[in-house]
């Protein structure tokens, strides 16, 4: 059989379609046969090839992070100048969640989890840590040449940047009826990006977010004072 002669390419179209599942119907909600059905497989090749429902969302969340984790390594941040390294880390991060919705809807699912199926997982950790090391060492390299005022932990500062990405868009239906503004037009979306570079840039070297002409600066006029608060 086909499959057979290729079983790693069966393995990844499973994966793949999988995905798509998992991340348009949640976990209670994707059915395995359509995963099937939209790999050119069937349940028994499926079970075969990655296990049963529960494997293969793990499988689906564990492809996902190191495909975003292989990703931030290409950027090579530790070589570049500390500030452009980390304004270029939020650009990836901020467009690495535009171009893969599926990874904040596969999040969402594991989260209302309660990362029950992560913490099965052998991968995860080491994946993570050679990141963290990167990080720490743009940071640690900002402070020395007195581009940053502090070397924050660079745990901290991932999940800053990763929650001004992940709130903005995964609930930007809501934020834009609240706020009478479409968040995901081309403007909007670059107005966000100007902004969270300013904002996480200002915290690290100490300057004044409109050092980095992030957002659109609003001058707030004092109130005038009366004749009355002139009087002494």
């Amino acid at each position: 059989m086909k499959w057979q002669r290729d079983p790693e390419g069966m393995r990844l179209r499973i994966l793949e379609a999988a995905k798509q599942e998992f991340a348009a119907h949640g976990l209670a909600g994707a059915r395995v046969d359509r995963i099937a059905a939209n790999a050119g497989a069937n349940k028994r090749m499926l079970y075969y090839h990655v296990g049963k429902k529960d494997d293969l969302y793990l499988a689906v969340l564990e492809g996902a992070y190191e495909k975003i984790r292989v990703e931030e390594r290409g950027l090579n941040l530790e070589h570049l100048d500390p500030p452009r390294a980390i304004e270029l880390l939020i650009d990836f991060t901020w467009n690495y969640f535009l171009r893969n919705s599926e990874l904040l809807a596969l999040l969402n699912t594991e989260n209302l989890e309660r990362a029950r199926h992560l913490k099965r997982s052998t991968k995860i950790k080491s994946m993570h840590s050679p990141f963290v090391e990167m990080i720490r060492t743009v940071l640690t390299r900002g402070v020395e040449s007195g581009d940053f005022v502090v070397a924050v932990d660079p745990v901290q500062l991932y999940i800053s940047i990763a929650a001004l990405c992940f709130f903005y868009l995964s609930n930007n239906a809501t934020l834009s009826v609240f706020f009478g503004r479409d968040l995901l037009k081309k403007e909007a979306r670059d107005e966000r990006l100007a902004h969270m570079v300013a904002l996480v840039l200002a915290a690290l070297t100490g300057k004044s977010v409109a050092a980095f002409g992030g957002s659109k600066s609003v001058r707030l006029r004092a109130p005038a004072r009366s004749r009355l608060d002139t009087k002494v």
